[in-house]
């Protein structure tokens, strides 16, 4: 690690040393949060959820994908005015790291069991392509570290200030288009460094993502580090490398490092990235304590310089033309021809919600229509690959049959939600569940109407947008609007839409514009008729509401 003599700045262990800022930093210097596995397998799981220490409870057990969950029956209106111990149940959210969202049947299958034996059938895919388990109690986390590591999968740094799961390319491997494969970047990272104390102790999250394909699958502009296949005019197939993405309550879209990195070279660049987040990100508040600051201060060239000088020792290849997007859809719904002739298919489960059973019968009728390979995509959708041709109309039947769409209306296609108050301590407002009856009735006011593109509509219960609702056609941000229960509203945000101005990707917020939950499908009702009124001939919602009056938008 590189040493410096240097006034204190933002708690930079490179610049002032490691001595720690704030409770969070000291208890992480107390005890690393991988340490918690040990006291969960020898006393907890024993002793039951009152034995658990209160800097576990809260923080360390994070670090395996183990996070407390809200209390049943407290209202929005509480959300901001209890502490932690009067939200918190005493059962667990457990988040399942599923890497570029890979999953073998056998896999799908085990998580199928283990969301009706442990979690009362929940399971979300989230727009991190991980399944999320709610009701977990402590006593039975052991079983189920036992089985899915068994089994090739992990909680293991799911959470925490670590590098969290890796978005990839649901199509990694099998894509005709495909420029680059993705998939050995992603095995080698995780192989080699998750779960690696040296990188467990970051000053927050560190999310990837990893992508070949070139509609550019994954949101690569919102994440700290992402590689986005592209081909080099001398030197082929490779990554062009972005860094400092992030939402949250103050986004910031990923710049672009100006690189080109191979397959081979992509894992030490990561390891390099990460390794200057932990040395010169900033840990004196949690608040600035994201890369995307960092990469805001320093600019792009001084990363890189510190990247090739400090870390890789090394000049990277300069970049040709920025990876852009082919226009071709990218999240995968619908029927599609692979490389090898058979077929992938793209199913749209409403905002990401499964079940035990349902999970287990995904897994039956892909393996009756040839498939053993399941993927999660970050718009919380699932692909079954290598269908027989002759076997698709039997698949998509059965899977229609549980509620997973080939063919879905724009509605259920376009929108996303966060878990909401049904679970987590920060919302103020339903998400789940208010997403499907709203989906539902929007698809019985606009059944004559064709909406294409679809419109995305991501629902969040609170400011952190853990749907992304600042890079949504309509976002909604979850709050209390006079004692009743409803968002702010953000329009036109659009990741890769190639105009690369905070103006048109990250929206706009119409002054004094907030709906109730209650009024929230004749809201979108309004403004998708104005929409369809007023736009010109070729252009999508998110091009016509970002210079539209604003009275043609409330």
């Amino acid at each position: 690690m590189p040493t410096r003599t240097a006034k204190r700045d933002n708690g930079q262990w490179a610049v002032s040393g490691r001595a720690p800022l704030n409770a969070t930093e000291e208890l992480k210097q107390q005890a690393d949060g991988l340490t918690s596995r040990d006291r969960v397998l020898s006393t907890y799981a024993k002793e039951g959820f009152d034995s658990i220490s209160q800097q576990d409870l809260y923080d360390r057990l994070k670090w395996w994908g183990v996070y407390t969950q809200r209390k049943q029956g407290i209202d929005g209106h509480r959300t901001a005015t209890l502490t932690p111990n009067e939200l918190t149940d005493d059962t667990f959210m457990m988040r399942v790291r599923i890497d570029g969202g890979q999953l073998t049947t056998d896999q799908t299958r085990l998580l199928g069991r283990l969301s009706h034996e442990f979690a009362r059938d929940t399971a979300d895919i989230t727009d991190r392509q991980n399944i999320q388990y709610h009701w977990i109690r402590i006593e039975d986390v052991p079983e189920i570290w036992r089985r899915l590591e068994a089994n090739g999968l992990q909680t293991t740094e799911a959470c925490g200030d670590v590098p969290r799961g890796f978005l990839g390319s649901p199509v990694a491997g099998i894509a005709a288009d495909e420029i680059i494969d993705p998939t050995p970047t992603i095995r080698a990272i995780v192989d080699q460094w998750i779960g690696d104390p040296q990188f467990s102790n970051l000053p927050r999250k560190f999310k990837t993502a990893v992508t070949g394909h070139p509609s550019i699958d994954v949101p690569y502009e919102i994440n700290d580090i992402s590689f986005v296949g592209v081909r080099h005019p001398k030197l082929g197939p490779g990554y062009d490398v972005w860094v400092g993405g992030a939402l949250s309550t103050t986004p910031r879209l990923a710049q672009r490092l100006g690189v080109w990195v191979s397959q081979e070279e992509a894992p030490e660049v990561w390891r390099g990235i990460v390794s200057i987040f932990r040395d010169y990100g900033y840990r004196l508040r949690r608040t600035h304590a994201r890369m995307k600051f960092l990469v805001d201060d320093w600019g792009v060239r001084k990363f890189r310089k510190v990247l090739e000088d400090e870390y890789l020792g090394h000049k990277l290849h300069n970049g040709g033309r920025g990876a852009r997007p082919n226009g071709s859809p990218d999240d995968h719904i619908g029927i599609h021809e692979q490389k090898d002739g058979r077929r992938y298919v793209g199913f749209a489960p409403t905002v990401g919600r499964l079940s035990g059973p349902k999970l287990i019968a995904i897994a039956d009728a892909a393996e009756k229509a040839g498939s053993h390979r399941i993927r999660l995509t970050p718009y919380q959708k699932l692909l079954v690959l290598d269908v027989d041709p002759e076997k698709v109309a039997e698949l998509v039947t059965e899977l229609e049959e549980l509620g997973l769409r080939a063919h879905p209306s724009p509605f259920r296609r376009a929108t996303m939600a966060c878990t909401g108050i049904e679970y987590c301590k920060l919302a103020f407002v339903e998400t789940k569940g208010l997403a499907a009856r709203t989906i539902d009735e929007l698809e019985e006011r606009f059944k004559s109407e064709t909406i294409n593109p679809p419109i995305s509509l991501n629902i969040n219960g609170c400011p952190n947008s853990c749907a992304r609702y600042q890079v949504a056609d309509i976002g909604l941000k979850g709050q209390i609007i006079k004692g009743e229960f409803g968002f702010q509203v953000h329009l036109a945000g659009r990741l890769r839409t190639g105009l690369h101005t905070d103006k048109s990707e990250l929206g706009r917020t119409v002054r004094g514009l907030k709906v109730t939950s209650e009024g929230l499908p004749d809201y979108i009702e309004r403004v998708v008729r104005s929409y369809l009124i007023h736009h010109t001939e070729g252009q999508d919602f998110a091009h016509w509401a970002i210079d539209a009056d604003e009275e043609l938008l409330r």
